[in-house]
């Protein structure tokens, strides 16, 4: 049985209101292509309410401003446990709209929690220094929440996304408009609706569903905003780049996507590279930012690995994601499906050899088969462009100091691995590699401890961790003059 959808409308100001052109939207299941739920359309008079809302909320007099910081983190704990107890709900909602197996989804909501509780604990962590500035001076550094946040979530995993930029920027006492993706809006609205019974002030947050080139612009160039946090195609990033210094000069954080090359070396454990080699490429239909999609494999065991990750491949069930038993589940939309094929034929065109998948499951809803290509090389456009899709492509190498070479030879650095038992190797390619995240004999080793982030074009700034908090702050130096005797 399908999950409930409970919210459907916009929220400002803790109030839940239709769009002020009266339109809505559908949002579609990826199973089945049916609509789930026609969502209240945002535009640039919404966004404009929106952000008025959070502008008052972060009034230095608002009842937001006046919490204690500590206060701001019971108030996340609040909504970590309201998370914990309808994450069920929540890991079907999300497998409902945006195709993410049931897997993959529960093992999701099993992290969130803790996740926000770290995040959480970072509230009243924000200190600043003294400063020996010379003369008789008495210099400090106040560290202070930016402002106005516009969160701008990506499809593929929405509750991660929304947990990721939401928590942190209420950690640091902005106050937020977030703007889901127009394929997955409800679980955004769903967790919304949470952090208003854990006891957010009115304003703090407030959520346009929409498209981007309406809400999206409206709130990328919106004078008010102070900040803009995007995770999505490189392609909308540069544009936000732009929009973020057209009316004023916003911060920025972007994380891009990547082409992440997984390295593994002759002396490698066979078995556990494969495993995670599929895992890496093959997990959420393949439509992660930090997918494997660019396999090295060293020449002493290229055609042993090829043959046991085809018969990974061969083995992942398909089928309804709702189905606790299904491991590889529907690309979030037709575009997407469409776009994944389309690179797939390109893959065959240009002489790379298809070794198991390529084709579409059905004809209902939009099912892609789990893919496998050897003798891929270089110049290769599947080897070249993000896919976002079920394709794991194999290539051959012969040393590291080769490999090396080729797994910089992108204009991203999202994240990277390798597999290989001895130390000095690991050593080199995490030094040398240009990626924001490295894995050494794993893959996907994500916790909120951690900072994310990428090189290059995958993007500015970083999530997660510690660091992730400074993304949402200022710093302000105060210089105040002593008496020179006392």
């Amino acid at each position: 049985m399908a999950p409930e959808v409970k919210y459907t409308k916009i929220f400002i100001n803790n109030k839940w209101v239709d769009s002020k052109s009266g339109k809505t939207f559908p949002t579609y299941s990826p199973h089945d292509g049916s609509v789930i739920a026609q969502i209240a359309e945002g535009d640039k008079a919404d966004v404009d309410l929106a952000v008025s809302a959070a502008k008052a909320a972060f009034h230095r007099n608002s009842e937001w401003r006046l919490l204690d910081a500590s206060q701001r983190g019971r108030i996340l704990s609040k909504f970590a446990d309201l998370v914990e107890r309808d994450a069920k709900y929540l890991a079907e909602l999300e497998g409902y709209d945006n195709g993410m197996v049931c897997a993959f989804s529960h093992k999701v909501l099993t992290n969130v929690p803790n996740q926000i509780r770290y995040i959480a604990s970072l509230a009243d962590k924000v200190e600043g220094s003294t400063i020996p500035l010379d003369g008789d001076t008495f210099s400090y550094t106040l560290k202070q929440p930016v402002g106005v946040c516009a969160l701008i979530l990506p499809w593929n995993v929405p509750i991660l996304m929304f947990v990721n930029k939401v928590a942190t920027a209420l950690a640091a006492g902005c106050t937020a408009v977030v703007k889901p993706a127009e394929q997955t809006p409800l679980t955004a609205l769903a967790l919304t609706a949470l952090l208003k019974e854990a006891g957010l002030p009115a304003g703090v947050l407030n959520v346009v569903p929409g498209f981007g080139e309406t809400a999206g612009v409206a709130l990328t160039h919106h004078v008010d905003v102070a900040k803009v946090s995007f995770t999505g195609s490189l392609e909308v990033g540069k544009l936000i780049q732009k929009a973020a210094g057209t009316n004023n000069l916003k911060r920025v954080t972007l994380e891009l996507g990547g082409k992440s090359p997984l390295v593994i070396m002759n002396d490698a454990n066979l078995e556990a590279a494969v495993q995670y080699a599929a895992m890496g490429v093959f997990s959420n239909q393949g439509q992660m930012c930090i997918a494997a999609s660019r396999l090295f494999v060293q020449s002493g065991i290229y055609d042993q690995f090829v043959q046991a990750a085809a018969a990974v491949a061969k083995s992942l069930k398909i089928g309804n994601p709702a189905d606790p038993s299904t491991q590889h589940g529907p690309q979030v939309d037709e575009e997407m499906m469409n776009k994944v094929l389309g690179l797939i034929e390109k893959g065959k065109a240009e002489g790379a050899t298809l070794v198991t998948g390529g084709k579409r499951v059905g004809n209902c809803g939009y099912y892609i088969e789990p893919t496998v290509f050897a003798n891929v090389k270089d110049e290769m456009t599947i080897a070249k462009e993000e896919i976002f899709g079920p394709v794991q492509n194999i290539l051959k190498f012969e040393t590291l100091e080769e490999v090396l070479d080729r797994a910089n030879d992108t204009n991203y650095g999202l994240a990277a691995g390798i597999f290989t038992s001895n130390v000095n190797t690991a050593l080199q390619f995490s030094k040398h590699v240009e990626s924001g995240n490295v894995w050494v004999n794993t893959y996907l080793a994500i916790g909120p401890q951690a900072p994310f982030g990428g090189f290059k074009d995958s993007g500015i700034g970083r999530e997660l961790g510690s660091d992730s908090l400074q993304e949402y702050l200022e710093v302000k130096t105060v210089t105040m003059a002593l008496p020179k005797k006392i």
